[in-house]
């Protein structure tokens, strides 16, 4: 085959097809490296600002850090190598580029918000304030974690309602699940009640409700009396806390204010 198309192929090759070949190995020399070094530093830093959390949180993060971070890396490494060949090809976008100032800077103002919360959404996760499944109240709106990215944070409440929040706009995040979670019930009682004898009941419906098999592995700590919130005349206000695994708080407290119903009647203490 002699044709002038060949020839002018064949041309082409010897010119620019080495240094193609070369910007090309290079940038994928360079992605890989980048990759790999970016999984070590990950898998060295990150789980050390918290030690009170599991060796699988630790790696969810890491392997969430690690995907963001190689995509980002790789973009960059990609676009760089594409602005060499084009300008090898006498294809400069400088002027292009210069020539959408405006529009540039318009997408400066739009890209500050998407930064802004690519940025709170990479601390999000490295802090580990919160996961999937968590129950969190995040700027006033609770719910339970459905997914966590660099953007956003996805949440749905008891209602059933989605919520998509930009990780950016997140100014406070309390997290009712993490570590663990209290029992926290008060309960009126009326003021003449022996507060010996309540104290009692208390504790013993709670310890034998944490000896149960069905609840043993939800509550960390019985159930039990812990103070005199207030009182009057007529009412006593007391207040009994507990610990639980975590999200278990509500379950366990449902079931415990059955219980306290049935051994008050039992032992005659009134409610107010």
């Amino acid at each position: 085959m002699n044709t002038p198309l060949w020839n002018l192929f064949i041309e082409w090759v010897q010119i620019h097809g080495l240094p193609l070949f070369i910007i090309i190995l290079i940038s994928y020399v360079i992605a890989r490296f980048g990759e790999l070094l970016i999984e070590l530093i990950i898998r060295k830093v990150v789980g050390r600002l918290n030690t009170d959390v599991s060796e699988e949180d630790v790696k969810k993060r890491q392997d969430t850090l690690i995907s963001l971070s190689r995509t980002f890396f790789k973009v960059i490494v990609w676009l760089v190598a594409v602005f060499t060949i084009l300008r090898r090809f006498g294809i400069d976008l400088t002027p292009l580029l210069a020539g959408a100032s405006v529009l540039g800077v318009a997408l400066g103002f739009g890209a500050q918000s998407l930064i802004k919360d690519f940025l709170s959404g990479l601390f999000i996760i490295i802090e580990n304030q919160y996961r999937v499944g968590d129950v969190v109240d995040i700027n006033g709106s609770v719910g339970t974690i459905e997914q966590v990215t660099v953007r956003s944070t996805t949440l749905r409440d008891l209602d059933g309602n989605v919520h998509y929040v930009p990780n950016g706009s997140i100014t406070k995040v309390i997290n009712k699940t993490m570590g663990f979670s209290k029992v926290n019930l008060t309960v009126s009682v009326a003021g003449d009640t022996d507060i010996n004898k309540l104290t009692k009941v208390i504790n013993t419906v709670g310890k034998e409700m944490s000896e149960e098999s069905k609840w043993n592995d939800l509550i960390m700590d019985p159930p039990h009396f812990i103070a005199i919130d207030n009182f009057t005349e007529k009412a006593l206000e007391i207040n009994i806390v507990g610990t639980t695994h975590p999200s278990a708080q509500w379950k366990v407290t449902s079931e415990l204010r059955k219980r306290l119903l049935a051994a008050f009647k039992k032992a005659r203490i009134e409610l107010s």
